[in-house]
């Protein structure tokens, strides 16, 4: 299955508004992804399962809250996971920063065109970004020390608050690597599609 009815499998409880826009990310991830790479393009044909569903696989483990809290993307590429998190929180404010400035017009147009309020681009590098956020979430930016580094001048210091990672395969040198407390999530526990056998989610929370 990789259809939209994949995300209504998990996800029971969305609105109608909600709906529309799930609908319509598909469409118009295939038209800009031939002008630009926005995701692989062998796994658009698997858009639903591969980008939407597992980004969205973060409400599962409860760890944010849907109101009130403030979130970056970091190195947001095409977009995922901050978009379909923006669908799927809307009292949340996002930001979706990345240094390639083609990706992030793109990303714009996207966002004006199903009328995403809660989200915000930032064309800049982490290093120069200086917002405070409760949580920072990314899919593919680099090793989990490089990550933890770069956000923590960002994190605003509650203790629920924290980094979340998108990660895959054997994790051990990364985690011994990054010598700091740390829940593992296997999200085979969560979902049943083999895509998801070796996808896991590492929180890293605040101190």
């Amino acid at each position: 299955m990789n259809s939209i009815e994949l995300i209504f499998k998990y996800f029971k409880e969305l609105n109608e508004d909600q709906i529309k826009k799930f609908k319509q990310l598909e469409e118009l991830f295939k038209f800009w992804n031939k002008k630009v790479n926005l995701i692989s393009r062998k796994d658009i044909d698997n858009f639903y399962l591969k980008h939407v569903l597992h980004s969205l696989s973060i409400d599962k483990l409860s760890i944010i809250s849907h109101y009130d809290k403030t979130i970056m993307d970091l190195g947001t590429g095409g977009g995922l996971p901050g978009i379909p998190l923006a669908i799927l929180y809307p009292k949340n404010k996002f930001y979706l920063i990345d240094s390639k400035l083609k990706k992030i017009k793109i990303i714009n147009e996207i966002i004006k065109e199903i009328n995403i309020e809660n989200a915000i681009t930032l064309n800049k590098r982490i290093e120069d970004e200086d917002i405070k956020i409760d949580y920072t979430i990314c899919r593919a930016f680099g090793r989990l020390n490089k990550i933890y580094s770069l956000t923590q001048k960002n994190l605003i210091k509650k203790k629920d608050n924290g980094l979340i990672c998108f990660k895959g395969g054997d994790l051990k040198e990364e985690l011994e690597e990054l010598n700091k407390k740390h829940v593992i999530y296997k999200l085979k526990n969560y979902f049943e599609e083999s895509f998801f056998e070796s996808k896991k989610i590492i929180f890293i929370p605040m101190h």
